[in-house]
C-alpha cells in the first residue's frame, strides 16, 4: 500500500443495519508525492460534460467512480492512491445503494470518507457527487 492507513475498518461492522461493505479508515498518512485534487465528480461524461441518461443512484455512482478512477489514472496513479472522498447525496434513502456501489471501487483501499446529504446538486438530475483526493507517491 502506498500510504499508511490508520484504524482501518469496514462499514459492515460500523453500520450493520445498512448492509454496507466499504473498506475505510480514520486517517491516511502520506509522504511526498503528487497530490491530485479532483473537483466533485458527477454522473457525466468527462469529455462532453453530458449527464448519463439514468436517474438510478447505482448507475450514477458507477459513472462517478469511473470518472475518479480515470482521472487518477490520467495523473499517473491508481485507485490505491485514493486518500479521501466526500460523498454528497440528494436523498439519504440512496445512501446504501451509493455506498455499496462505491465500495466496489475502493475494496482494499481504505480512504477516509465523509458523507453529506444536500438539498440539491448543480443539475437537478444528479443524485450523487463525490469529491476525491489522491496522492501519488514519488
Amino acid at each position: 500500500m502506498a500510504h499508511t492507513r490508520i484504524r482501518k475498518f469496514n462499514t459492515r461492522e460500523t453500520y450493520p443495519e445498512q448492509r454496507l461493505d466499504n473498506d475505510l479508515c480514520q486517517a491516511v498518512v502520506t509522504r511526498g508525492g503528487a497530490t491530485v485534487w479532483m473537483r466533485g465528480q458527477c454522473p457525466q461524461d468527462l469529455d462532453t460534460s453530458k449527464s448519463i441518461d439514468s436517474h438510478d443512484p447505482i448507475e450514477q455512482t458507477h459513472k462517478v467512480m469511473q470518472n475518479i478512477r480515470q482521472l487518477i489514472t490520467e495523473a499517473g496513479g491508481s485507485m490505491e492512491h485514493l486518500v479521501k472522498i466526500v460523498v454528497y447525496l440528494t436523498d439519504v434513502r440512496h445512501r446504501e445503494a451509493v455506498y455499496r456501489t462505491m465500495g466496489e471501487y475502493i475494496r482494499g483501499v481504505h480512504p477516509v470518507s465523509t458523507g453529506v446529504v444536500v438539498t440539491a446538486l448543480a443539475r437537478p438530475e444528479w443524485l450523487v457527487e463525490i469529491d476525491a483526493t489522491a496522492v501519488i507517491p514519488d
